[in-house]
């Protein structure tokens, strides 16, 4: 049986909006084709020692809005994430009960906005810890987040090196931290 959603209000301590990015010019395919790749075999992108993706619930080798798949997270933590929403340049997973974060993440893949011949991968997420043991040994101990900044900065690489095109510039990231009023408390990049 699905489990339910676990929103980001449903969470605890500061909310993380992060930011992992890369931009890859003369790719060998389109972004729609790339993009049709990452989401029929997700798991391949994601580094098997940190975040080991498997598909609970959908067909192998397709994405569709509610598939699920199970993660082995490294450390004292798994969880399971829900396809809630794809596009022509996006897709949407949702943390379900239990997993160690309540928020979304968002996948795109586009056009760049200025440069040409040239495509951004983005992933978003917007998300707190799932209760207060999790935040502390997530935000203030830090082990968490740097488990899960390594696991996205591989999976952009990968999709950098799927592409077949110039890397610009190593894989960027930027987190936003609001204490629990929705006031900014740090902003890196």
């Amino acid at each position: 049986m699905s489990k339910a959603e676990q929103p980001a209000h449903t969470g605890s301590g500061p909310f993380f909006e992060r930011r992992y990015w890369v931009d890859v010019q003369h790719p060998r395919q389109s972004a729609a084709e790339l993009l049709q790749h990452i989401k029929c075999h997700l798991p391949e992108y994601a580094p098997d020692s940190l975040a080991d993706f498997e598909k609970q619930q959908g067909q192998v080798h397709d994405l569709s809005v509610g598939d699920e798949f199970h993660i082995k997270i490294l450390g004292p933590w798994n969880g399971e994430v829900r396809v809630t929403e794809i596009g022509a340049d996006f897709f949407e997973l949702a943390t379900l009960e239990n997993h160690p974060e309540a928020g979304r993440i968002c996948f795109t893949l586009r056009p760049h906005a200025s440069l040409p011949d040239t495509l951004r991968f983005e992933i978003h997420s917007r998300a707190r810890s799932r209760d207060g043991l999790v935040a502390l040994t997530y935000d203030t101990l830090g082990v968490g987040r740097k488990v899960q900044q390594q696991t996205w900065e591989t999976f952009c690489q990968r999709v950098a090196e799927r592409s077949g095109g110039l890397q610009l510039c190593p894989v960027q990231v930027e987190t936003v931290k609001q204490d629990t009023t929705g006031t900014e408390v740090t902003h890196d990049a």
